[in-house]
């Protein structure tokens, strides 16, 4: 059965800090979580145009996550070949995401977020229809809540009590128990997940734990975005997107991959190609190949 789940994610950011912030977000989560053979490889970077969106950036990635998957999985499915294909567009303030995994080819997983100036009061943002209406559950994430379940732990990250923490710079936080009804600035994340697993004896367990996956995901993550707005604070969207590009090709570095990533500006000046450095020059791949089969830590969050 279809699950839609509609996670309001507030922030007490104006748009456009938030737009920075979660880019150097990204960045910093990815380094960090990527090594020993898993993490977050780059296939693909670069501008798009299309109808749905606008101008934006498109990014294809692969998630190597051997060692997340729920033990209990593993009897249905061999953990080697569970990696994430990931294909997202963004087009802030609006981004959408799809997740494929190709050992479950029937599985599909889909984040469509819009970025709103508001406390997390818009009805129905992503204007859905009166099917979608009907099926959409909304859940409230409080950034300064130490409430954590047991994919919090999975997920990881460092202990961040907001309630306790005030930016040198800014002067904003400690963000204390109702803090969304009186922020200023303030703006929401809503990120509607799809998610549909049509497989006998496993296919409701694996999307109950993909959204509480996802839940920890976007609270975590969304934790580290302010705890370190000291960090992003006066950076520009060319700093956070210049930082994108070397960051990639590390990525792809640590995995030992040798994927040449396509890094470009949603201007459509180009930023350059990043290439990996242990790839002999005679056998470079063009910046669109996709070599599959070559995270827990994602662009959409």
């Amino acid at each position: 059965m279809v699950q839609i789940v509609e996670f309001r994610v507030i922030m007490p950011l104006l748009l456009e800090e938030y737009r920075v912030a979660q880019m150097y977000m990204v960045n910093k989560i990815q380094e960090q979580q990527t090594g020993g053979g898993e993490g977050v490889e780059v296939l693909i970077n670069k501008p798009f145009e299309n109808e749905e969106f606008g101008r934006g950036q498109y990014t294809s990635k692969i998630y190597h996550l051997q060692s997340k998957i729920p033990s209990w999985l593993s009897a249905f499915v061999s953990t080697k070949f569970m990696y994430i294909e990931e294909e997202a567009w963004n087009a802030f303030p609006k981004c959408k995401t799809v997740l494929k995994c190709p050992y479950l080819n029937r599985f599909k997983l889909t984040i469509e977020t819009i970025h709103v100036a508001d406390n997390g009061n818009t009805v129905n943002a992503h204007n859905l229809d009166k099917d979608a209406l009907a099926l959409r559950k909304v859940e409230y994430l409080d950034i300064a809540s130490n409430v954590k379940d047991y994919w919090n732990y999975v997920i990881g990250g460092p202990e961040i009590d907001l309630t306790k923490f005030k930016s040198e710079i800014t002067g904003r936080g400690p963000l204390a128990p109702g803090w969304q009804a009186a922020c200023d600035p303030v703006m929401t994340a809503y990120k509607l997940v799809t998610v549909d697993v049509p497989y006998w004896g496993f296919g409701y367990r694996l999307e109950q734990a993909l959204l509480g996956a996802e839940r920890a995901l976007f609270l975590e993550s969304h934790k580290q975005c302010f705890h370190w707005i000291d960090e992003w604070f006066g950076l520009t969207y060319e700093d956070v997107r210049r930082m994108e590009m070397e960051n990639d090709l590390a990525l792809n570095q640590k995995l030992g991959k040798l994927t040449i990533v396509s890094n470009a500006c949603e201007n459509g000046s180009s930023a350059g190609i990043a290439e990996s450095a242990s790839e002999p020059k005679t056998k470079r791949r063009e910046s669109n190949t996709r070599a599959i089969p070559a995270t827990n830590w994602r662009t959409n969050i």
